[in-house]
């Protein structure tokens, strides 16, 4: 792992904010100009927490920019309130309020459909604002005598009246919504955010609600834009009625997309940039309103030259001569992991984070009951009544468009039955969703690989971890990931399972395919399943790769109940102790391998009538 350097990021920050009042007018840029830029980038840190961590593109910011900030304005221009830091606050709560109640509506689509809901809803807060509130906004004339800044100490009360006080203000508050998005991204709560923009469906089928983890990012980017709305109207002496427009809504998403989504500093440096071309193109150039063109044209070549903005390429070039540096000295390579059994003790004799195992249980674990999927007039499964018994290692196997992933599907509630009933460790699941049944403690790896791609290793086992030791949905903005009790133990014990030790902080984009099939494996067993179900684990592997993954599965199957699609029937046949054949979406039969092998009706229907059944 790289070193830790703890505050370093903070520390940096508090550094360039005492430098920008007294470097930024050298290079051009005006003292309101400065201020605004930290208004801005206020707000882009909340946006750039929902898209650029957890992936939601909203081009709905103006409706919560514009309503927190009309809401400080109100409180401090139409009644007694005075208080400019408590209308701010308040202004915030505001604007969060309203996320989450648009919130609910907007997140029940995913994608472009939730991009347009949004979009609509700031269309419909832009027409509310000029209209039938228009006697408490001010409509088109927005909310003049907004006071500027003050903070009451008691004995004495601060005015933040000058441009370099107001600065000071401004720079206060961008530091304190910096510290508090370091620690949700830093937090097992951004881990899981960042899980739900590479993978949502993954996320959801390891244990976590994402709906759940969705709105409160929603909220809190919502809960950003208002307290940045709140600034502006501080910074101009009045709360202007553009602040509820598409167009600002717009500015937002370009200056974190020139920025760098998913950095932080994207939407500061983005502003930076929007703000003195726009500066420099009305005021300098006089381009009148052929500015916004110009401005277009750079915003396009910024994208297209720099896909991960400035903050991005920044980082990269860092990382190139960070890796050129380590090239010139390189390290000892680490030893090569040896696998171990899982529940084995430490070399100083403390129990490990034990993945759970059915040992000492008997009886069924899962059982299915006429179990039937329609899709329209296809019917994908019909009938099938299937039994798992603690402990047992059961194969399933069946030609190509035999209904097993169907199956598969309907076992784990990643789909739900048209009709039967399925029943879990003596609990009726057939209507609970895929995250529940992960939380009881069935789960299955997937056919084609589905992992966090720009994460690590290590990242994207804490992921499935993590739904194991907090459950569905935990508001732990503030904690530390180090800091989740036996999260470590368990993702180091779950990769030396897999074989993965030595490539723990290595990113999953980086690894070998059969790396890969072996980590789509651990990311279900790090969710300490009673129930693992493998849809065809060795497919697309070498020779070699089979026999290694043949191998694993065989450590892996100690004390555990597994199921397993393949149609490498030899390694099946190896691991399994029953088989059930399918054929057509229905039950053909079941048997020890000895038993399916010799079986004509088998070997007619899988094996292509290699042998023809005696009457």
């Amino acid at each position: 792992m790289t070193r830790q350097r703890p505050f370093l990021v903070e520390g940096l920050t508090i550094l360039a904010l005492i430098a920008a009042p007294f470097v930024l007018p050298h290079l051009g840029f005006s003292p309101a100009t400065i201020n605004r830029i930290l208004i801005w980038g206020l707000v882009g840190i909340g946006f750039d927490l929902l898209f650029g961590y957890t992936g939601l593109l909203s081009f709905g910011q103006s409706a919560f920019f514009g309503s927190g900030g009309m809401f400080a304005a109100y409180l401090l221009t139409q009644t007694s309130f005075t208080n400019t830091v408590g209308a701010l606050l308040l202004g915030t709560v505001f604007a969060g309020v309203i996320g989450y109640v648009i919130g609910l509506i907007a997140l029940r689509r995913t994608g472009i459909y939730f991009a347009m809901i949004t979009v609509a809803i700031a269309e419909v807060f832009f027409f509310v604002e000029f209209n039938p509130l228009s006697q408490y906004t001010g409509g088109e004339n927005g909310l003049p005598g907004v006071p500027s800044p003050n903070l009451s100490l008691g004995f004495t009360t601060l005015e933040f009246k000058s441009n370099l006080e107001m600065y000071a203000f401004f720079a206060f508050w961008y530091f304190v919504g910096l510290v508090i998005a370091l620690r949700i991204v830093r937090s097992p709560f951004g881990l899981v955010m960042r899980a739900i923009r590479e993978n949502p469906l993954r996320a959801q089928a390891l244990g976590h609600n994402v709906h759940g983890y969705k709105l409160v990012v929603f909220v809190i980017a919502a809960m950003y834009a208002g307290f940045g709305g709140g600034l502006l109207g501080m910074m101009q002496g009045f709360m202007p009625p553009d602040a509820f427009m598409f167009a600002t809504s717009g500015e937002i998403v370009m200056q974190t997309a020139i920025g760098g989504a998913g950095t932080l500093f994207g939407p500061l440096l983005g502003a930076i940039v929007w703000l003195y071309l726009s500066d420099f193109f009305q005021t300098v150039l006089n381009l009148g309103a052929t500015w916004r063109l110009i401005l277009g044209i750079v915003f396009v070549l910024l994208v297209c030259f720099l896909r991960r903005g400035l903050a991005g390429a920044i980082s990269d070039l860092y990382h190139m001569l960070r890796n050129r540096r380590q090239v010139a000295s390189p390290a000892v390579p680490a030893p090569a992991p040896v696998a171990a059994p899982a529940g084995r003790m430490d070399a100083g004799g403390d129990a490990t984070v034990t993945i759970k195992t059915t040992a000492g249980k008997t009886g069924p674990i899962l059982k299915a009951t006429g179990l039937t999927k329609r899709y329209g007039g296809l019917l994908a499964n019909s009938n099938i009544d299937f039994t798992v018994d603690h402990g047992e290692i059961r194969g399933i196997i069946g030609p190509n468009g035999a209904g097993k992933s169907t199956f598969f599907k309907m076992l784990t509630c990643e789909v739900e039955p048209t009709a039967g009933r399925i029943v879990f460790d003596g609990k009726d699941i057939t209507e609970m969703n895929v995250t529940d049944a992960c939380q009881m403690g069935l789960t299955k790896s997937y056919q084609i690989n589905q992992l966090f791609e720009r994460l690590t290793v290590r990242q994207n086992l804490s992921i499935a971890a993590l739904g194991e030791l907090r459950g569905k949905f935990k508001l732990d903005l503030f904690r530390s990931l180090n800091k989740v009790p036996k999260l470590n133990r368990l993702v180091e014990q779950t990769a030396t399972l897999v074989n993965l030790t030595a490539r723990l902080d290595a990113p999953v984009s980086e690894l070998a395919y059969g790396e890969k099939r072996r980590l789509e494996i651990g990311l279900a067993l790090a969710t300490s399943p009673s129930l693992l179900l493998l849809d065809e684990p060795l497919a697309g592997m070498s020779p070699q790769e089979r026999v290694e993954t043949v191998a694993l599965l065989k450590s892996i199957a100690r004390g555990r109940t597994l199921v397993i699609i393949d149609h490498d029937m030899d390694s099946l046949f190896e691991l399994v102790g029953k088989v059930t054949v399918l054929q057509e979406g229905s039950l053909l039969v079941e048997g020890t391998p000895e038993e399916i092998k010799s079986n004509p009706k088998v070997q007619e229907a899988y094996l292509g009538g290699v042998y023809e059944e005696v009457a």
